[in-house]
């Protein structure tokens, strides 16, 4: 498998970490019941953690479709380089910062995570055209 592949597997790891922490801090937040039920009911705003996660999640929901056309446009196309191979793990490894980053509400730096994913994903569609 290529490394570009592998990050994108890795990726939907990541994902997965994203979807568990947001959940289990709301859940922290709202109960058991809450979280297995209709979840019909209002609810008071969420804690400042659990609406960092939420928008981290929401955030990497953004570019992951993305992420994954270009790596699966790359692959289709035959074109793995080390230019791809870098623009897969800068996306990987910068959305992996960033969740923490956003956790903790550390500004700028998060931003520049970001950046520096969608730089990686760049590198990949630029190979790629």
């Amino acid at each position: 498998m290529t490394t570009e592949l592998t990050m994108l597997a890795w990726t939907i790891v990541l994902a997965l970490v994203h979807i568990f922490a947001a959940v289990a801090v709301r859940t922290r937040q709202y109960g058991t019941a809450w979280n297995m039920g209709p979840r019909d009911e209002a609810v008071p705003p969420p804690t400042p953690l659990a609406g960092r996660l939420d928008r981290a999640q929401a955030n990497l929901f953004e570019t992951l479709p993305l992420f994954a056309a270009a790596v699966l446009i790359a692959h289709a196309a035959g074109v793995h380089t080390a230019r791809t191979m870098l623009g897969a793990q800068l996306y990987f490894w910068a959305r992996v910062a960033y969740l923490p980053l956003y956790a903790a509400g550390v500004p700028v730096v998060r931003t520049l995570a970001f950046a520096t994913s969608v730089a990686g994903l760049l590198l990949i569609v630029t190979a790629v055209l």
